[in-house]
C-alpha cells in the first residue's frame, strides 16, 4: 500500500473525477456505487446504483412522513427505474416518479484509504434537491437538502460499517449536514467523518455508535440522538456474496460535536455487513 494513504481532500481537489480502478485486483472485483439521500420535514428519500464486479444493483425508497407510508424497491438486475446521472435523481417505479435536480450545497470531501491490501475511495457532497415527487400521480414539490455519496475501489472480502448522514439547522439558523462512520474510511486523522456548517466542512474524530443505532457519541464532546420512524432492511445471499443492512429514516437531536447543537435534524442511520 502506498505510504501516503489515507488521504483526505476538500474543495476543488476533491471535486475531480473518481479514480479509475481495474475491474479486478486478484480475486477482488471492483465495487462502485452512487447514493443520493434527501432528508426533509415532509418527505425523505434515497436512491442508489451500484455494481459489484459485473453484477448491477439499484434501489430506492421514499418515506412520506405526512402519510406515514414507506415505499421502496431493490433491483438485482439491469433496470431503468433508477437513474443518478450527474446532478440529477430520477425514479420511475411502482407509482413513484421522482425528478430532482441535485445542486452542490457545500464543499465536497474525498478520502482514499487502504482497505486490506488495496485502496478504496469515497466522495461526500452536501446537496440541495429541487424538483417534484409524484406518488400515485399526486405531485409534491421538493426543496430539501441531502447528501451524495460516490464510492469505488477493491474493498476487502468482509466489510462492515455503521454510518449516519443527515441535515438540519442550529438554533441560530446555520445550515448543517453530517456524514459519520466507523468501519470504513475511518482513520482517526484522515477519515470521511465530516460536519458541514453553512457548507464549510470540519473533520471529526472517531465516533461511537450505539448498537441499536439510537445515538452516537463524539470524541469532541456531545451526543447525537436518533429517533427512527421507518426502516429499510434487506438480507441477501447470492452465491459467495451476501449483504445485510438496516437503514432507518428518522429525526436527530442533540449535538454534532465541537459545540454544534441541533435545533432540528433529519436523516438516516445504517448498519451494513457484506461479504463480496
Amino acid at each position: 500500500m502506498t505510504p501516503e494513504l489515507p488521504r483526505r481532500t476538500t474543495g476543488a481537489p476533491a471535486a475531480g473525477p473518481a479514480p479509475r480502478y481495474a475491474a479486478w485486483r486478484g480475486l477482488r472485483p471492483r465495487k462502485a456505487w452512487r447514493y443520493a439521500g434527501v432528508y426533509g420535514p415532509e418527505l425523505m428519500l434515497c436512491a442508489g446504483v451500484a455494481r459489484i464486479g459485473p453484477a448491477p444493483q439499484a434501489f430506492w425508497a421514499v418515506w412520506d412522513r405526512r402519510a406515514g407510508v414507506l415505499r421502496e424497491r431493490t433491483h438485482l438486475r439491469p433496470t431503468r427505474a433508477v437513474a443518478l446521472p450527474g446532478g440529477a435523481l430520477r425514479i420511475r417505479d411502482r407509482g413513484v416518479e421522482v425528478d430532482l435536480r441535485l445542486e452542490a450545497d457545500g464543499e465536497p470531501v474525498a478520502v482514499t484509504s487502504p482497505h486490506g491490501r488495496h485502496a478504496i475511495w469515497t466522495r461526500k457532497l452536501p446537496v440541495r434537491a429541487v424538483g417534484t415527487v409524484r406518488l400515485d400521480g399526486v405531485a409534491r414539490a421538493v426543496d430539501a437538502r441531502g447528501l451524495v455519496d460516490d464510492s469505488a475501489g477493491h474493498h476487502a472480502r468482509a466489510t462492515a460499517w455503521r454510518w449516519a448522514a443527515g441535515v438540519g439547522r442550529t438554533p441560530d439558523g446555520r445550515a448543517v449536514a453530517w456524514n459519520l462512520v466507523d468501519g470504513v474510511h475511518d482513520d482517526p486523522a484522515a477519515s470521511e467523518r465530516t460536519v458541514w456548517v453553512d457548507g464549510a466542512p470540519a473533520h471529526r474524530r472517531p465516533v461511537l455508535f450505539a448498537e441499536d443505532l439510537g445515538r452516537l457519541t463524539f470524541r469532541e464532546g456531545g451526543e447525537l440522538a436518533f429517533r427512527a420512524e421507518a426502516v429499510r432492511e434487506r438480507h441477501d445471499r447470492l452465491g459467495p456474496v451476501s449483504s445485510d443492512y438496516v437503514q432507518p429514516f428518522g429525526t436527530a437531536a442533540g449535538s454534532l460535536g465541537a459545540g454544534i447543537e441541533l435545533a432540528e435534524g433529519f436523516g438516516v442511520m445504517e448498519r451494513h455487513v457484506a461479504r463480496w
